[in-house]
């Protein structure tokens, strides 16, 4: 039994019209055919009641729910973008609210067409605003997504992975603009370095991290070994004898100069001169 939901308006001369919208049960299991249809009849009472009132309310969301076709419609576009799907939808449920507010019965359009871009444009911006997992100029965003475009119609067209070149002929732009949305498209997506990736020799997950070296500070002495060998090797014999008993023996101050036969004032005094001499000339040769 269909129900009808009574819209009481009035005309010019206060004359209530007592106009009724035929109350639906479930909308969104309406045929798009027939939404068509009732969309039109709910627009037309749209414009006539008060926004805020029960009615209203009732008219602007049974359209919504009428028309959530145009959404799974338009969201099925963006089936292979690895969003949840349930996520665009909702993004798309939000481009069709805007369209139904800003739709007027007597531009004569269809509501379809109308509402559509608006939709699309909604994900679209979700996409480009939330996706990134690392942020880029808007200009970049858009131009990965015309590179993605040019890139597979001239993949299929030739049989290869086109050259940069050829994709800066389809895409009206110079190579220069080409590589740099090929390195910004890198930023689209990043992955956990606690992602499994495969399996270690014991059979356990192994994670990108596992495969992620670490920064070896024992590494950057090599190069100042490598520069201060030759420099020690030219020092006096005595020199190289202080050096050696302090840095390599480890022995006390106190104690190279009691094998020297000197006091551990005058050792502190030509390490100290040995040490400015050695790294005055690692920087020169550096």
């Amino acid at each position: 039994m269909t129900a009808t939901t009574r819209v009481g308006t009035k005309t010019d001369t206060g004359t209530d019209t007592g106009t009724e919208l035929p109350h639906i049960a479930d909308p969104q299991k309406i045929a798009p055919r027939d939404a068509r249809e009732l969309s039109l009849l709910f627009f037309d009472r749209l414009t006539l009641l008060e926004e805020g009132t029960h009615e209203y309310q009732y008219a602007r969301n049974t359209l919504i729910e009428m028309n959530m076709s145009l959404v799974r419609y338009a969201a099925g576009r963006f089936r292979g973008s690895g969003q949840d799907m349930e996520d665009v939808i909702q993004v798309g449920t939000i481009g069709l609210i805007k369209a139904i507010d800003r739709f007027e019965i007597s531009r004569e359009v269809q509501f379809a067409t109308f509402a559509v871009p608006y939709i699309v444009g909604e994900i679209k911006r979700f996409f480009r605003d939330t996706s990134w997992a690392v942020h880029v100029p808007r200009r970049l965003q858009e131009a990965r997504i015309e590179l993605a475009k040019a890139s597979e119609e001239l993949g299929t067209r030739l049989g290869r992975a086109p050259k940069v070149s050829e994709l800066a002929a389809l895409m009206s732009l110079t190579e220069e603009e080409v590589v740099e949305a090929q390195i910004a498209a890198n930023g689209y997506a990043s992955a956990s370095l606690d992602a499994a990736i495969g399996s270690d020799p014991d059979g356990q997950d192994a994670t990108l991290n596992a495969f992620i070296g670490e920064e070896d500070a024992a590494l950057e002495l090599v190069e100042d070994f490598h520069t201060l060998s030759p420099l020690i090797a030219d020092l006096p014999e005595r020199d190289r004898v202080i050096i050696h008993m302090r840095f390599v023996e480890e022995r006390t101050q106190a104690e190279i100069g009691e094998h020297l036969g000197v006091s551990q004032m005058h050792i502190s005094r030509l390490i100290t001169r040995l040490l400015a001499r050695l790294r005055a000339d690692m920087l020169a040769t550096n």
